[in-house]
């Protein structure tokens, strides 16, 4: 039995809004162990995200009311919110869905590392600051790594972005990443390149993963267990396999049909002289 790394029972965010009081997360309960990727999945607006962002604290505290109870080891995050300060970018860390948008535009790829590694070892002198960057980007397999140090964000492709981003949420040394989305601003073969990489990781370091992703080909590539969200709510909860290949509830099972399947190659067909 793993140590859970985070717990999470009967979570419920309320937004205040324009139009009233949303109860956009209703309840939810999870567990994450070491090594374990824990995936939430469901369609624009179930929730999902939102649950992360709760999880991380994230959400703004005039427009967000949180009750039930996360937490980081015996640490609950949500009777004790000052208490995220000692696990954000330690225990936790997230990595961000947009790389094109996640790092300052105006700063090298360097200084944003190196400040990530010296929030977590505030005394650690530039060069050694520096060294660790390197590492850090070799560890998410960056090609010429040092090099790499003194570019800005635009030179570099989308799916070497996300690797940074994955090396900055690693340099607190965390023992829990939340991936929001990761891969859903990348074409198919640097996403799996990208899935690569945290299964990669996750087996050399043992950390754990919650996953947040739309994708249910992500899912079953990257999951122990899944939780189907709709409404705030999880509608299904289970393994992996049980989920994806013998799913209970109709909602999983039209968000698996509406996968895209390729059909058989025609030959004759593609051999017409009217496209």
């Amino acid at each position: 039995m793993s140590t859970a790394l985070l717990d999470v029972e009967d979570l419920q965010v309320e937004l205040i809004t324009a139009g009233g009081v949303v109860r956009a997360v209703d309840g939810v309960s999870f567990t994450i162990g070491e090594g374990e990727t824990v995936t939430v999945i469901g369609e624009s607006g179930s929730g999902k995200s939102t649950t992360a962002m709760a999880v991380l604290g994230l959400l703004p505290d005039d427009l967000a009311v949180l009750s039930g109870s996360v937490r980081f080891g015996d640490t609950d995050v949500i009777a004790d919110p000052k208490a995220l300060r000692g696990v954000r970018g330690r225990t936790v860390s997230l990595i961000p869905q947009d790389p094109m948008t996640a790092l300052s535009p105006v700063h090298t790829i360097g200084r944003q590392l190196v400040e990530a590694v010296r929030l977590r070892k505030p005394d650690l002198a530039k060069h050694a600051a520096e060294a660790r960057a390197v590492e850090l980007l070799d560890l998410v397999h960056v090609p010429r790594s040092a090099d790499q140090l003194g570019r800005y964000p635009h030179q570099l492709s989308g799916g070497m972005l996300q690797r940074v981003l994955i090396a900055i949420a690693l340099a607190g040394e965390p023992r829990l990443l939340v991936a929001d989305e990761p891969t859903s601003a990348l074409d198919v073969t640097v996403q799996a390149g990208i899935l690569g990489l945290l299964l990669e990781l996750q087996e050399s370091t043992g950390i754990g993963i919650l996953m947040i992703t739309h994708d249910l080909g992500v899912a079953r590539l990257v999951s122990d267990r899944i939780h189907v969200m709709r409404d705030g709510r999880f509608v299904e909860s289970g393994d992996v396999e049980s989920v994806v290949d013998h799913p209970s509830h109709e909602y999983t099972r039209k968000l698996l049909s509406a996968v895209p399947v390729l059909g058989p190659w025609d030959e004759d067909d593609t051999a017409g002289g009217d496209r």
